[in-house]
């Protein structure tokens, strides 16, 4: 069974960085899209970033432009998320996802589209 686990979660205060880190313990990780997606208190679960299984196409919320940037590393089975200029709106539990169904193009930004999703990593920024 595939599983994918993040690290890298943790307090920081605003400004700072952290990375998150999703690793996946499948055989095929270069076929898919990964993405980012975060759950904040009492919020709704929110789409963050998602990236092409190249490596080469990326996709941002308008929240998180020029702030975050998402990357992976078939090679090791792993996708990140830097995040740097936190802000204290960016408390959330962060979830990295796999679809498996993408092909090409812009990577989904949707959470339906995503068919195996990890546990999530809390991310808490203090102001």
């Amino acid at each position: 069974q595939v599983r994918l686990v993040e690290s890298g979660g943790g307090l920081v205060q605003a400004g700072g960085s952290l990375r998150l880190s999703c690793a996946d313990s499948g055989r095929t990780f270069s076929s898919y899209a990964m993405g980012w997606f975060r759950q904040g208190p009492g919020k709704e679960r929110e789409f963050v970033a998602s990236i092409g299984w190249s490596g080469s196409i990326t996709r941002y919320a308008d929240s998180v432009k020029g702030r975050f940037t998402i990357s992976r590393d078939n090679a090791k089975n792993t996708a990140y998320l830097q995040m740097n200029t936190l802000k204290s709106e960016d408390t959330a539990v962060y979830y990295c996802a796999r679809d498996q169904n993408y092909k090409s193009g812009y990577p989904p930004a949707r959470p339906g589209s995503y068919d195996t999703w990890g546990q999530g990593t809390q991310v808490t920024v203090s102001s």
